[in-house]
């Protein structure tokens, strides 16, 4: 670490480990008011931790739906077959993870997944995600596909709370 003076005879502290803060999210400023920028500090890293905690859980979900739709396809000679493989599961999640994991819950994540199988690919692409699973759950609601997808456009571009949605 090092210091040095510009031109106006500011000190400043150098360090070859100045993190990427814009990759992650966290924004950094230095001006005169140490309180207002710790504030920026600690606001925009907690944005970032529920933006990296959305898309995960997003993520989660849609990983889930395909994973079952999978085993479904799987043994789709057997018509009972895909009820059996959710309710055998939930059982098991459930019981190691909690409530979340519910059978209807389970349902709802293979919804997603075919009702937005491109999601994961979208979200890679992105540095942040728009919609939160509330809002994918809202959108779940919407049985026709053009619909949904006009819903989902206009929630991510208008920035739609799930109320509004």
């Amino acid at each position: 670490m090092a210091t040095r003076k510009d031109d106006n005879q500011k000190t400043h502290i150098e360090s070859d480990a100045t993190p990427q803060l814009d990759e992650i999210g966290i924004a950094y400023h230095q001006s005169p008011d140490i309180v207002a920028d710790a504030r920026t500090i600690i606001d925009s890293a907690q944005a970032a931790a529920r933006c990296a905690v959305n898309v995960t859980l997003v993520v989660r979900n849609w990983l889930l739906g395909r994973r079952i739709a999978e085993e479904e396809l799987r043994h789709k000679e057997r018509a009972d077959y895909g009820k059996q493989i959710v309710d055998n599961l939930s059982k098991k999640l459930v019981q190691a993870y909690g409530t979340g994991f519910s059978r209807r819950a389970l349902y709802q994540y293979l919804q997603f997944y075919k009702a937005f199988p491109e999601i994961v690919h979208s979200l890679r692409a992105q540095s942040h995600l728009a919609l939160s699973w509330s809002h994918y759950r809202e959108l779940l609601r919407v049985t026709k596909a053009d619909a949904r997808t006009w819903y989902a456009r206009e929630a991510a571009e208008q920035a739609w709370s799930t109320r509004t949605l």
